[in-house]
């Protein structure tokens, strides 16, 4: 199965982040991964629509996605502010909503595509009920709040389950999304499982190699994998 690369901009030189979403996107990607974090839900912060706003004409010259991931609490009150901004897609962590469907509707209504996250340990039961309503799912293979951590393996095993509950209610355009701990040696096991993007950080921005070749390994590994 094929995978999309989102990079996702937490692991991306915020001094030249403008530049380096422009590498992403020139080398082929068309999604683009934004972490929101409130320092609550999860321990640490990040960006806040001010910076959708800044990367939405960018993405626009690319005709790409920009796909915005809130692990914050009480994600009802910034929903309209993130889609005003411009994210295309809006993911809220099953965690942190007690009506769940009143939210992912709001999305919908907003105009962006509605996805719904939960964390490594959160039951996948959980999910059950919303797959009929989504457009995306992101499973978390690390715990939220940090970059830069390595897979939990478990995580294999989730994605195909959530694969098989899709195909059991002919939800098969779904994506599945995966996040935490994606490079080159997991990136083709997402994919063999059922993934259909993976947010990838450290592996696409870092100091070792330049936007572009690092995309370009990772589409060899997923590929390579896929072969054998």
């Amino acid at each position: 199965m094929s995978i999309e690369i989102a990079p996702s901009i937490l692991a991306a030189d915020i001094s030249r982040l403008g530049e380096q979403v422009r590498e992403a996107f020139a080398a082929g990607t068309r999604w683009l991964h934004v972490d929101v974090m409130d320092g609550q839900f999860v321990p640490n912060i990040s960006f806040g629509p001010h910076i959708v706003a800044a990367l939405r004409p960018i993405a626009d010259e690319y005709d790409a996605v920009l796909d915005c991931h809130l692990m914050i609490a009480d994600p009802d009150r910034y929903l309209e502010d993130f889609v005003k901004a411009g994210a295309d897609a809006v993911t809220v962590h099953v965690e942190t909503c007690p009506h769940l469907h009143r939210t992912v509707q709001h999305i919908r209504t907003l105009g962006a595509r509605p996805g719904v996250t939960l964390n490594p340990a959160t039951p996948l039961v959980m999910l059950e009920e919303i797959l009929g309503d989504v457009d995306l799912v992101l499973l978390m293979t690390v715990n939220p709040g940090f970059g830069g951590q390595s897979f939990i393996p478990g995580g294999l095993a989730r994605i195909a389950r959530v694969r098989q509950m899709l195909r059991d209610r002919n939800r098969g355009q779904v994506t599945i999304q995966v996040d935490g701990g994606i490079n080159a040696e997991t990136i083709g096991p997402v994919a063999q499982a059922g993934a259909t993007v993976a947010v990838v950080g450290s592996a696409v921005f870092n100091h070792r190699a330049p936007v572009a070749d690092n995309l370009a390994a990772l589409h060899d590994a997923a590929v390579q994998h896929r072969v054998m």
